[in-house]
């Protein structure tokens, strides 16, 4: 508690919160600085499967805050340091949170008064912010509350289908609206329609990195894609997972997933997704090409 006392003013409720490295939110949770990303880059190291969204930001040397609060770490601390942590900025990321410390961390993000687009991650930390967050001025769209979280560390004993590749720098016009589509699909807006800049250079970032992944017909036509949403020396994190219509019920998705295990395994030696329960389809393909359930992650959207 001293680490706390000594660098800010207490706490009070009634003070304008300004997201500025220090800054007490509540009695045990401050804003983190740049002098905290050793602590909380050990905090991550944990479990850097389940705090890959973390780990990634980190790696990729991204400043611990946004100028104006508009993105910042929450740290909790104990007496013996920094306990769990908190990414804030259009999502919240709980890291090493269980339930107690999701609903202080909610408290935290009720007086911080933003609005969100998404809480997701571990699930007892979601569950813990969502049960005090709830309460604001945000009504939830969908509460997720069991997303198996999977691994594998090997390749798939299922064949790879052998057309899947990165995705080229010159596929950006043809991966944009396949990435939309998708992403439609599973949340039911379009990311085009708000945030549309953001988006598409989200989805040059991956091409750029190499983290998308295409196979197209002889027409050009999408077949399949997915990204490495998340990359970290540690591990990767599958996302955006998604069949043509067209193809979908002929039994390829298992030989598409092995082909991505492949890739993702050049990159870091643990390939991790989660995926909805109720997708009883999807959770069965990753459990024939291997994948193992290690944990539950939770999401809400807003």
């Amino acid at each position: 508690m001293a680490k706390i006392l000594s660098k800010v003013a207490p706490w009070s409720r009634f003070t304008k919160f300004r997201g500025e490295p220090g800054e007490l939110v509540s009695p045990t949770i401050r804003v983190l600085g740049e002098e905290d990303r050793e602590d909380l880059k050990a905090l991550v190291a944990l479990d850097p499967v389940s705090n890959i969204f973390l780990d990634s930001y980190l790696y990729n040397g991204h400043p611990m805050n946004r100028s104006g609060g508009r993105a910042m770490v929450f740290g909790q601390y104990d007496d013996a340091g920094l306990r769990s942590a908190c990414w804030v900025g259009s999502n919240v990321v709980p890291v090493n949170a269980d339930f107690e410390a999701g609903q202080e961390f909610g408290l935290a993000l009720l007086r911080a008064g933003q609005r969100y687009s998404s809480v997701f991650g571990p699930s007892d930390g979601v569950m813990g912010i969502w049960s005090t967050l709830q309460s604001g001025h945000q009504k939830a769209l969908d509460v997720r509350a069991h997303q198996p979280l999977m691994v594998r560390s090997s390749p798939s004993e299922v064949v790879s289908a052998p057309t899947l590749r990165r995705a080229r720098v010159d596929e950006f016009d043809v991966m944009l609206p396949t990435c939309a589509a998708m992403f439609e699909e599973e949340l039911g807006y379009s990311p085009l329609i708000t945030g549309r800049a953001y988006y598409e250079q989200r989805v040059q970032t991956l091409i750029s990195r190499g983290y998308s992944l295409v196979d197209r017909d002889p027409d050009g036509q999408v077949v399949f894609k997915a990204e490495l949403g998340n990359v970290s020396p540690r591990a990767t994190q599958i996302q955006g997972v998604w069949m043509n219509p067209s193809v979908r019920g002929h039994g390829l998705a298992k030989s598409y997933m092995a082909a991505v295990i492949d890739i993702a395994l050049e990159v870091a030696p643990i390939v991790s997704l989660y995926v909805n329960d109720y997708n009883k389809t999807a959770v069965n393909v990753y459990r024939r090409v291997g994948f193992e359930e290690i944990g539950e992650f939770a999401t809400v959207l807003f």
